[in-house]
């Protein structure tokens, strides 16, 4: 029964761990994500376009029926004898096969296009999961930051309002003067304000991660900032990989060569279609000398169109208008993601040495204070003024490795995001 009790425990325990964890909410992000679901719609619908495409290659059958019912009254002849009324009624059943032989590639090149549409669509769902996954991590490592950050202003909210009862006592020795304490209050009273700024901070927040994630925060403790993500070790390396993974990129490209295809279909609207139609039909006519027949045809059409107003040549200049639009912009895009990955290297970059410095800086003040702090509470020749500012630079120091904290991380990802490899699985 213990055994049992302690795995249950376990379990409960591995499950909240699992609960509290970046990827937990990644994963909740995507499947909450709204854009991110339409997005998965639309693919299903370019999946559909390929299969209306397709059908260009395959026969169509068509079954008809007719039935007509003529009565003739009021009749008469030459001599204007009348004659009598007549019933004619006939039936008319007919079953037809229609297979389209050749319509100038217009059909190949539709269906090459329809699968260049899958491929972009695709490429577009990546892309939203990749930027949910950005706002994600963002919003994740930011309320980290921010619960910090009140925890800091509320630690030094306490310091202050033990100082000020330290130095009241203090003053009632004789051993500081007035001045002191009104130092040590203002302190306490702007620790406060930023205490109050601090919380309304962490709830801002905690509400833009609900909104993001879908989900709600269980226990802000046993967040894990903990992750490792795959990335290349120099600027070189990256640009490689983003010339070759950069979604915008390859989409860009996609765009061209859709474009490319549209003006091979408009091509082909100038060029001969030929098709075959075999049918066979049942005609029964009560009323005529021959009571049934049956018809077999065969017909085969070539179609070939001249002139239509202009309309085939205008289309045709439209789509290599479009086609060179494309080519420019694909252009611009790869230049553009020559920019934007070499500045998230540099910020990548950047970010690592603010967070060096500052833990460097956080040390030195931590050690700082605790000397200055110590000289003071033993009656030492160190100020009250001394004291206020060890403290604030401490406070400041905590705030600006976590805030760098935050940066490297989100750095990291957008860094990721830029060159094509960031996604669940490049996260450990």
């Amino acid at each position: 029964m213990k055994k049992i009790f302690l795995i249950l425990i376990l379990l409960a325990f591995s499950n909240l761990n699992a609960q509290e964890n970046l990827e937990f909410y990644l994963k909740k992000a995507l499947e909450n994500n709204l854009v991110l679901n339409a997005e998965r719609k639309k693919l299903k619908s370019a999946e559909q376009s390929k299969n209306i495409s397709r059908s260009e290659f395959l026969p169509s059958i068509t079954i008809s029926g007719e039935h007509n019912s003529t009565t003739s009254t009021n009749r008469t002849n030459q001599s204007g004898n009348s004659l009598s009324d007549s019933n004619s009624d006939t039936e008319k059943r007919t079953i037809s096969l229609e297979q389209k032989i050749f319509s100038g590639f217009k059909g190949v090149n539709t269906f090459k296009k329809s699968e260049l549409e899958i491929q972009k669509a695709s490429l577009k769902l990546k892309q939203i999961e990749q930027q949910t996954i950005i706002n994600t991590a963002s919003a994740y490592f930011d309320y980290i930051f921010k619960f910090k950050n009140e925890r800091f202003n509320k630690s030094n909210l306490d310091l202050f309002d033990r100082q000020v009862e330290f130095d009241s006592a203090r003053l009632q020795k004789g051993e500081i003067t007035l001045t002191d304490l009104a130092q040590s209050e203002s302190s306490l009273a702007g620790a406060n304000a930023n205490l109050i700024k601090a919380k309304t901070e962490l709830l801002s927040s905690k509400t833009n991660f609900q909104r993001v994630t879908g989900e709600k925060l269980l226990n802000e403790e046993l967040l894990v900032d903990k992750f490792f993500i795959i990335l290349p070790s120099s600027l070189k390396a990256s640009l490689e990989i983003a010339n070759l993974k950069n979604l915008e990129l390859i989409i860009a490209k996609l765009d061209y060569e859709i474009a490319v295809k549209d003006l091979s279909i408009e091509k082909s609207r100038l060029s001969p279609s030929a098709s075959i139609n075999i049918s066979k039909s049942e005609n029964s006519d009560f009323s005529s000398s021959i009571d049934e027949k049956d018809d077999e045809t065969v017909k085969a059409t070539i179609t070939w169109p001249i002139i239509k107003g202009g309309e085939n040549i205008s289309s045709i200049k439209k789509s290599t208008y479009e086609k060179q639009r494309a080519q420019l912009i694909l252009q611009d895009t790869k230049n553009k993601i020559l920019t934007e990955t070499s500045n998230a290297w540099s910020k990548y970059q950047s970010f690592k040495g603010v967070l060096e410095a500052t833990k460097s800086q956080l040390k030195a003040a931590e050690i700082a204070n605790e000397g200055i702090t110590l000289e003071y509470d033993s009656g030492n020749t160190r100020t009250t003024l001394e004291v206020i500012q060890s403290r604030s630079l401490l406070l400041e120091a905590k705030i600006a490795f976590a805030k760098a904290e935050r940066d490297f991380v989100v750095s990291q990802f957008e860094l990721a995001k830029q060159i094509g490899t960031l996604s669940l699985k490049s996260l450990k």
